[in-house]
């Protein structure tokens, strides 16, 4: 099997191009979409594998390099699962977090006013790489844990100020990028694709 030397990681979500970008080896040449002024499609899946397989196809055939794209979320179990693949959506047109967990939050305490002993939750990741010649792979990684009723942290994006994962006591965002980085779901969904760079 060749491994490969160059790629495109397929998001224009700059927190997770520097994620992807960090767990990918440092000889691995690494390109970006807005490089080729290319605008993520439009996410019509209806799971995460299906929007990571959409955006990874779609960015390698728009530039026939070879693509690795993710599609992650965060399931709240009292709200049935959701935002879900909806997580960035929740965010509006501009993907403001900070709306985004404020909608987390109000629809939490509409469910029920003591929620945090009912804050189970979790983060999925689907990592798809895409070969031009329409050969494909993808992987997921689950890291499960609890919400957290008030951000805490400025480090990571998204929702990560109010995860906190299972067997610690501080956010995502309160941890340091490196330990994160080993324990998340993106890097467990990476640890099943690594085969494929080293």
């Amino acid at each position: 099997m060749n491994k490969i030397k160059e790629i495109l990681i397929g998001t224009n979500n700059e927190g997770k191009y520097k994620e992807i970008y960090d767990l990918l080896p440092k000889s691995v040449k690494k390109y970006s979409p807005k490089e080729f002024n290319i605008l993520t499609p439009p996410e019509t899946g209806q799971t995460f594998e299906e929007n990571s397989y959409i955006k990874a196809s779609y960015f390698s055939k728009k530039t026939s390099f070879i693509c690795i794209s993710d599609d992650s979320g965060l399931e709240i179990d009292l709200l049935n699962g959701e935002p879900g693949i909806y997580s960035a959506r929740w965010g509006g047109k501009k993907n403001d977090f900070n709306l985004a967990i404020e909608k987390v939050f109000k629809k939490m305490n509409n469910k029920k006013t003591d929620w945090i002993s009912d804050n189970n939750a979790r983060f999925i990741c689907c990592m798809t790489i895409f070969w031009p010649n329409g050969k494909n792979f993808s992987s997921k990684g689950v890291i499960n844990g609890k919400i957290l009723n008030k951000k805490k942290g400025k480090n990571g994006f998204g929702y990560d100020p109010i995860f906190i994962p299972e067997g610690y006591d501080q956010t995502f965002a309160e941890m340091d990028l490196s330990l994160k980085m080993t324990i998340d779901h993106r890097s467990k969904a990476f640890s099943k694709i690594k085969k494929f760079f080293i």
